[in-house]
């Protein structure tokens, strides 16, 4: 059976801790309606006393008196009702704490995993679409179990007990009672196979709206600032609307269905209701058990009125159980390695052999990189846009494993590490800040988060922030807003650089860190850098060659190869691409 067509095996293999606290609230649905088709029992037991008097079933148990025969019976009702009602709390408390708990962990278990696949899932993938497997869909599973699971269980309950019950008390009408049951089960099923591909497209139409939502509230700045409003009111409307077509469909197939279940249950009634009539005045059945089989026939088929409704909330919640399970189920392709090195004999060197690279398969963005990157050295990677600067950062962090050669950390394939000791070993400062809904001092905090106040300052002072922290409302407690909206882009980045400073890491790599800076800001984090270069690896990409011209050795990507290689006085002299790139930026370029 595949994944797809087996959502409910994959939620039991999922829940296996919780095997126990379904059988439990199991048994308590189970009990609950045991109980509830008791009454009718009772009220044929009373049809039995008023009809036959001390001849009835209760007389034969020694109880003679038609008066006490109603006292007992009215006494069996109370204990009966008493204990459904207890049973109903069990049920009720057992089912939701399950449906809350399983969506808790569902929840977590999901998010842990998303965080350890690779980069390259992300950038295939929307965040809305993954906050819909978050929200939307965990969120469903726990209505159907909240709901869904009660009613199949006491649903199943009712068959087989009446069941029992009629074919004990009057076999030959029992098979008309039973009589539309197959052509509603047939018809069930005939419905969950038409309606899983129209609740798996409202799931999918779902995510996208979530999709669409998202990608829009993070650039409201954008829409804003080119008055496009109202095109983009048009787009989620138009997603909505798609979301509301495919509901409507399934709401079509699935309104459809009750109301011939009703018909069914209406053939099966009135058939027993006949027959059992013509015994019961033919003399052939008792009265008071004729009375118990009108009963229990209404009690075993009108339930099946809401097996419509069971069904669409069970297809709806299974729909989004695969969507949640598919994530889980996906294995990421960077495996962690198992040496293990020891911050001691960290020293921060990086090596590049031969290295080639690919986002997409047939066009490398890497070709063949040879390059050495010493400890206690700033290395600086200069080129056009779209280079292959930043992949070379992405290797170093192994977001992206290589398609041939290997990237080295102290002379050790980074494949051969744990990912995470590899990062540890590295602080980034992106050109793309991304700073988090909280104070200055958590996301300058966000890398040590037992960091003493005397050390996020000095952290900010090096990244020549402290100046203007100070000036916020309420300095390093200030609310900075999502992403860092109530700050500058320089603001953001010199908190972006203060955060990686203050992890202390052996290796400092700035991609265009100091892009959103003016220019005094600049000299000065370039001498605060120089300052700290001392005793630890730096990697600085730039394209403002000013910023990298003391580092040790400059490295040039030309279309993914290692181009020209040097000091910067050594790559003027060599007149090159390094040359070009510097008097155009200096001014010194003659046009044409």
């Amino acid at each position: 059976m595949t994944q797809q067509t087996a959502p409910l095996k994959r939620l039991w293999s999922y829940a296996t801790a919780y095997r126990s606290a379904i059988i439990v609230a199991s048994i308590w649905s189970f009990l609950n309606k045991a109980v509830d088709l008791a009454p009718p029992f009772l009220i044929g037991m009373a049809v039995d006393v008023v009809a036959n008097g001390s001849d009835s079933l209760l007389g034969n148990f020694g109880i003679s008196n038609p008066k006490t025969q109603i006292v007992v019976i009215a006494a069996l009702t109370f204990v009966i009702w008493i204990l459904e009602s207890i049973f109903e709390y069990l049920f009720g408390v057992a089912w939701r704490n399950l449906a809350q708990s399983i969506e808790h962990d569902l929840r977590i278990d999901t998010y842990k995993h998303i965080q350890e696949l690779d980069v390259a899932y992300f950038e295939d993938r929307s965040s809305g679409d993954l906050m819909a497997v978050l929200n939307d869909d965990v969120n469903q599973l726990e209505r159907f179990l909240d709901i869904g699971a009660n009613e199949v269980i006491q649903l199943l309950t009712t068959v087989v007990l009446i069941g029992a019950a009629f074919f004990i008390i009057a076999p030959s009408v029992a098979w008309l009672a039973f009589l539309p049951i197959p052509l509603i089960l047939w018809g069930s099923f005939r419905f969950q196979k038409k309606i899983e591909p129209r609740y798996a497209l409202v799931r999918a139409e779902a995510a996208a709206i979530n999709a669409q939502l998202a990608n829009n509230i993070g650039g409201i700045s954008t829409i804003k600032a080119f008055t496009s409003e109202d095109r983009e009111v048009e787009r989620v409307s138009q997603a909505s609307n798609n979301y509301r077509t495919a509901n409507g469909a399934a709401i079509k197939l699935s309104s459809a269905f009750t109301p011939l279940i009703r018909v069914a249950i209406l053939i099966g009634f009135t058939a027993t209701l006949v027959w059992g009539g013509f015994l019961a005045i033919d003399g052939q059945l008792n009265i008071g058990l004729y009375s118990v089989m009108v009963f229990l026939t209404q009690r075993l088929l009108w339930p099946l009125t809401r097996l419509g409704q069971t069904v669409d909330l069970y297809q709806r919640a299974m729909a989004s159980t695969n969507r949640i399970l598919d994530v889980l189920d996906t294995e990421p392709t960077i495996i962690d390695g198992e040496l293990h090195v020891s911050e001691s004999d960290s020293r921060g060197a990086i090596t590049f052999e031969h290295v080639t690279f690919s986002y997409d398969s047939g066009f490398p963005v890497l070709t063949d990189i040879d390059l050495s990157i010493e400890p206690a050295s700033t290395t600086a990677f200069v080129g056009s846009t779209g280079s292959g600067k930043t992949t070379l950062i992405k290797l170093m962090l192994r977001f992206y494993d290589p398609d041939a050669g290997a990237v080295l950390l102290d002379g050790t394939d980074v494949r051969d590490l744990p990912q995470a000791e590899v990062r540890d070993a590295m602080a980034l400062v992106s050109q793309d800040v991304f700073l988090f809904h909280g104070t200055v001092r958590q996301n300058i905090a966000y890398g040590v988060p037992d960091a003493t106040d005397a050390m996020i300052t000095e952290a900010a002072e090096t990244a020549e922030a402290h100046e203007f922290i100070e000036s916020l409302p309420k300095g390093y407690d200030t609310i900075i807003g999502e992403r860092g909206q109530k700050l500058s882009g320089g603001q953001r980045q010199r908190l972006s650089l203060a955060r990686a400073l203050l992890t202390d890491c052996p290796i400092l790599i700035l991609d265009e860190a100091t892009s959103a800076v003016d220019n005094e800001t600049e000299a000065a984090i370039q001498r605060s850098l120089a300052r700290v270069s001392h005793n630890r690896t730096m990697v600085v990409i730039a394209h403002r060659l000013s910023t990298i011209r003391n580092a040790d050795l400059i490295y040039v990507i030309d279309r993914g190869e290692v181009a020209e290689s040097g000091t910067h006085d050594d790559l003027l002299r060599a007149n090159g691409i390094y040359r070009m790139l510097w008097d155009v930026q200096t001014g010194m370029a003659v046009s044409g």
